[in-house]
């Protein structure tokens, strides 16, 4: 694996870090405290070309790999982690099971609207009562001459009410069968396919998270991705990926918390002198500046993995882990470094400390990540 930082990571770092600059950060509390979702936002970063980041040319994405579109999301979390992760959800779930798994009819059909912004994406396998335990999900779909009827909900979906289309994983077979789940892509507006609440979050308040409703919701069988059955295969193998996201998410939340408190250590001052001069403050940044670097590594080993077509659901598992739990770590000790001022909203801390925890339950809890660690160890 080549660690040098190539032209076109720069260059991207760059310019995401400019749009965000212009576009977000202005935002940021008042869609905060608002739980807005800036749609039109997406839009824009549609035209940027964040929304179709790994998508083919021919799909009218940027047809990149997987390093540049840790370097975009990382940028993009480093000033909002709302934003990152509903431009990760976007990209790597619903855009990113459309495209590993639909056919070239379908993927003419939802991609170029996907990667270029135009439409949003949501991605549905989470129920009320199965998060870890998808294989007991209770949303159903039945055939019905050529079409398949859905019955059920999902819950804590990204952009349930605003998404345009949603890949939703429904049970077609028996109870507990994991070949008995089938992936069905589902347009906004089609009968019977309704908004339901929209949760008070804690943190990552602007990206919006909802439950999707079923009530004879009756979808072509020309919108089954792949074959009936392997739903539930295909969305495992579509965390792996996802997986990488939510490090990527991660790393930007904890890279953002860590410069604020670098550049806070450096001009508050206690005694006469500035508070990074103190070996208490100093040990402190120096144990997340070298986190964040080990995050980062072990997220672009993914990543490399992922763009050679190897397997690397435990690399993957590693990063999503470890970047997680940095990212709480490295928020938490900064609003300490902040001390009173990091409890208030006239800083950012506070903003970096209640995103950061999704980062360890979203796409699979860190303990899901231990026990997929541990099978893959013990198995190999």
């Amino acid at each position: 694996m080549d660690f040098t930082v190539t032209e076109s990571q720069t260059l991207i770092r760059q310019s995401v870090k400019d749009f965000a600059e212009k576009h977000i950060r202005p935002y940021v509390m008042e869609w905060d405290e608002k739980q807005h979702f800036p749609v039109d936002l997406f839009h824009e970063m549609g035209k940027a070309g964040l929304m179709g980041v790994l998508v083919p040319e021919e799909y009218g994405g940027a047809a990149l790999g997987y390093h540049e579109y840790i370097t975009a999301i990382v940028e993009v979390a480093r000033v909002c982690g709302s934003v990152g992760l509903s431009m990760a959800a976007h990209n790597s779930l619903c855009t990113g099971h459309l495209l590993q798994f639909g056919n070239n009819e379908q993927k003419k059909k939802w991609l170029p609207k996907l990667a270029t912004g135009e439409w949003i994406g949501a991605w549905g396998l989470t129920e009320a009562n199965t998060g870890s335990d998808a294989r007991r999900m209770k949303c159903v779909a039945r055939k019905e001459g050529n079409h398949w009827v859905i019955n059920g909900a999902k819950n804590w979906i990204t952009h349930g009410i605003s998404g345009n289309i949603a890949v939703v994983i429904a049970r077609t077979g028996e109870l507990l069968d994991s070949h008995g789940i089938t992936a069905f892509a589902v347009e906004r507006g089609t009968p019977g396919f309704k908004a339901g609440k929209k949760e008070n979050k804690l943190g990552m308040r602007a990206s919006e998270t909802a439950e999707m409703i079923f009530e004879d919701c009756r979808v072509p069988e020309e919108n089954i991705l792949g074959k009936v059955g392997e739903g539930f295969i295909q969305a495992m193998k579509v965390l792996d990926g996802g997986r990488i996201s939510i490090a990527a998410l991660s790393i930007g939340i904890a890279k953002g918390a860590y410069d604020a408190a670098l550049a806070y250590s450096k001009q508050r001052e206690q005694f006469g002198k500035p508070i990074s001069t103190f070996q208490a403050i100093a040990f402190k940044l120096a144990d997340m500046a070298t986190e964040i670097e080990a995050a980062e590594l072990l997220t672009h080993l993914a990543a490399h993995m992922k763009n050679h077509g190897e397997k690397m659901t435990k690399e993957g598992a590693f990063a999503k882990y470890y970047a997680s739990e940095v990212a709480v770590k490295t928020a938490t000790e900064a609003v300490q470094i902040f001390g009173g001022y990091g409890y208030t909203k006239d800083f950012p801390v506070e903003k970096f400390y209640r995103d950061s925890k999704l980062c360890t339950i979203g796409e699979g809890t860190s303990e899901i990540q231990k026990l997929v660690i541990a099978r893959e160890v013990l198995n190999n």
